[in-house]
């Protein structure tokens, strides 16, 4: 029986941190899961990351563990826009968080010629109902600097925005993505965004599109199924759904040879970094994952993206839920399911009572309490 993270790896042995010897080695590329400034340069400098992310529940986190720098900053920004609520005011320090951000992405971006140093930086998921107002703050979110990648949910009207952000010249990075039939639509808007652009002779570039698979949520989600399901399997084996999901993309992609690349976010366990490597992909974990893949020289295999997750782990999955070909399977669902995907309805729940905090936030500082 294969327990929660039992698989067979190549230590490589070196005194460089783990991380920067697989972005090295492998196409494989590290991002960085956060925009705080001073976790992304220990990330930069040391791990070789490059590339970051923003969300509202990053931001959130970010203004508020650093209060010294963004009270001050926030109350600066209410006296410089009198008439701003609280709304605008805090996606204002949300652009400046992301822009300052990638600036320190700049000469990965630059080194790259634009695949990576992005730094993604999600639309407002309050927005998440209407496609031309995610367009209109997606091309505004790419002005801001040349090497700024827009996250747009990958639900049924995200991905006419994308599609349409993506013709209109934006880099693209979907985001609330869980599911192998998500990404593979995603990457479809993507490919028929490039065509238009090619068709109407628009120029062609580098734009670096990527399209998240939040597999750490897949996970999560197939086990709260099971859980209400009172369905009994090796705990172990729920950890490798998302793997499995992650793998079988990778494997579309490059059949159908997309130009965009699979990013797996909402890390979980180790192996959500160790069973990627040597893939030409994006792994994004959290600050911390990162520090502790490192401090535990937790070893990779070059070619672990070639490695088929067990069959009989695969057909346990099958036969604990349905949920799992959901998620797993190209054909899992249709494009009209996507939004009401358990796993896309509590992610996105909980995107907007990040805004709904941020907004809580900057009241408390420009309104604060007798």
């Amino acid at each position: 029986m294969t327990s929660t993270l039992e698989s067979q790896h190549t230590v490589v042995v070196d005194d460089r941190p783990v991380t920067l010897q697989a972005t090295e080695q492998t196409p494989t590329a590290l991002w960085n899961d956060s925009a705080d400034p001073h976790e992304l340069a220990t990330a930069i400098s040391e791990y070789g990351a490059v590339g970051a992310t923003c969300n509202p529940v990053i931001a959130y986190t970010c203004i508020q563990q650093d209060p010294e720098v963004w009270v001050p900053r926030i109350r600066q920004l209410a006296e410089a826009h009198p008439t701003a609520g609280e709304s605008a005011l805090g996606w204002m320090a949300v652009e400046e968080l992301s822009v300052n951000a990638a600036a320190q992405l700049l000469p990965a971006f630059e080194a790259s010629g634009g695949r990576n140093g992005r730094l993604s930086m999600q639309t407002d998921p309050r927005l998440h109902r209407d496609r031309d107002a995610l367009v209109e703050q997606a091309v505004r979110f790419a002005g801001l600097a040349p090497n700024i990648i827009v996250k747009i949910p990958a639900t049924k009207t995200g991905i006419a925005a994308i599609e349409e952000a993506a013709y209109r010249g934006v880099s693209i990075n979907a985001t609330v993505s869980f599911t192998v039939a998500q990404v593979v639509a995603v990457g479809e808007a993507i490919e028929r965004a490039l065509d238009r652009r090619a068709a109407d002779g628009l120029p062609e570039q580098e734009f670096g599109h990527v399209v998240t698979l939040m597999a750490g949520r897949l996970d999560d989600w197939l086990k709260a199924v099971v859980a209400r399901d009172h369905v009994m399997i090796d705990p172990g084996y729920l950890e490798w759904a998302g793997v499995a999901a992650v793998k079988n993309a990778y494997r579309v992609f490059q059949e159908r040879g997309f130009r965009s690349r699979v990013l797996v976010a909402a890390f979980r366990n180790a192996l959500q970094w160790s069973e990627f490597q040597g893939g030409d992909l994006v792994v994004s974990p959290p600050f911390q994952w990162t520090k502790d893949i490192n401090d535990n020289a937790f070893p990779f295999r070059p070619d672990a993206i070639d490695d088929e997750v067990p069959a009989h782990i695969v057909d346990a999955l099958r036969r604990a839920t349905p949920e799992f070909a959901r998620g797993h399977d190209v054909d899992g669902m249709t494009i009209d399911e996507f939004d009401r995907f358990g796993a896309t309805v509590k992610t996105l729940r909980q995107f907007l009572d990040a805004d709904a905090k941020l907004d809580a936030l900057v009241r408390d500082i420009i309104v604060p309490a007798e």
